[in-house]
């Protein structure tokens, strides 16, 4: 028998990707099976693809994955329920594209997390209820986004409250990235003890994990998983990669004289931030309850030509021939 990542982690967590209806077909498929208990789809359950337009649904992406999922006896963890993002243009605005009021918008949440959560219940354990609601302002607490300008605070509140009445056995997760830096963690702690306190059924955090061979620490991710461990929180990292670039956020194009050689020293680098965040995990294995990649391999990662046009990265365990890289060792062998 060919082992994959998740028979190396059977004793410690699920082992998951992201994945779309291309990666789900063909050889990525194969490898998906092969090395993975769970699947997070990518895009196929947001907002903008569910409903793009008002009471028109389009459910065949994501019920495809469902579908392989089933068939391949995976787990699956439901990506997203409320987000700043790929939200379709009629969600904020009446008939008349005035702005809708308060109520009128927790009614349109409550009405897909339901509608959502409900047609996937027998399948989805776990859903990101609410993604990237700390603004990246250190300055700031929450985003100041449509939800927020509208509804307040209490959009993360009631969006938690709708799918657990949806699902009361599915994990809830409140999930953002940059989640090990000291001073985003704090206001992201701060939240969350907000949430335990009032009594919202929050089970747990997902740190999305993008990070990068220059971040985090190891000190800062042992610091980050203990602290949110001591609200009582399920802890999972949910859309891992490891850039081989500093961390960018705003788009721009690549520059004339700029490298994107994935070099010998690049490697060893990845190779060394890979085994020390598996050491980690492994370490506070009490806390984790999963870890996922987001994407399959290195031919089809996000972050090719994001943030930076233009510019081939290499942040995943298989490269773009979808064979194991050397650095897959690192996290499979300890």
């Amino acid at each position: 028998m060919i082992m994959g990542l998740k028979d190396y982690y059977k004793n410690y967590f699920p082992v998951g990707v992201a994945v779309n209806t291309h990666s789900i077909k063909g050889n990525e498929a194969s490898l998906i099976s092969k090395e993975f208990n769970s699947i997070t789809p990518e895009n196929a359950m947001k907002w903008a693809y569910i409903e793009p337009k008002q009471d028109i649904y389009n459910w065949k992406d994501a019920d495809s994955i469902v579908a392989f999922a089933k068939k391949n006896h995976l787990r699956i963890r439901g990506h997203n329920l409320c987000w700043h993002e790929q939200n379709p243009s009629w969600l904020f605005v009446d008939k008349n594209g005035n702005q809708v009021s308060k109520d009128t918008l927790l009614q349109r949440l409550k009405a897909h997390i339901f509608r959502v959560v409900n047609r996937y219940k027998d399948a989805v354990y776990a859903w990101d209820v609410v993604n990237e609601a700390i603004d990246d302002d250190s300055t700031k607490f929450l985003r100041d986004s449509k939800w927020h300008e509208i509804c307040g605070e209490d959009f993360i509140d009631s969006a938690f409250v709708y799918a657990h009445e949806a699902d009361p056995k599915a994990q809830l997760f409140y999930n953002d990235y940059n989640a090990e830096r000291p001073e985003k963690r704090e206001r992201i702690y701060k939240l969350l003890k907000g949430l335990r306190a009032k009594g919202i059924p929050v089970t747990g955090v997902g740190s999305q994990a993008h990070w990068s061979i220059y971040e985090p620490k190891q000190d800062e991710l042992e610091t980050t998983i203990k602290e949110f461990a001591s609200l009582g929180l399920k802890v999972q990292i949910t859309e891992l990669d490891l850039s081989i670039f500093p961390w960018e956020k705003s788009r721009r194009k690549k520059n004339p004289n700029e490298n994107d050689e994935y070099s010998d020293q690049l490697k060893a680098k990845q190779a060394a931030q890979y085994k020390m965040i598996f050491d980690v995990f492994r370490k506070y294995r009490q806390y984790i309850n999963g870890v996922t990649f987001w994407n399959v391999s290195d031919k089809d990662s996000w972050l090719n030509h994001y943030p930076v046009e233009g510019r081939k990265n290499y942040p995943l365990l298989f490269d773009s021939l979808l064979h194991r890289k050397a650095v897959y060792w690192n996290v499979a062998q300890w």
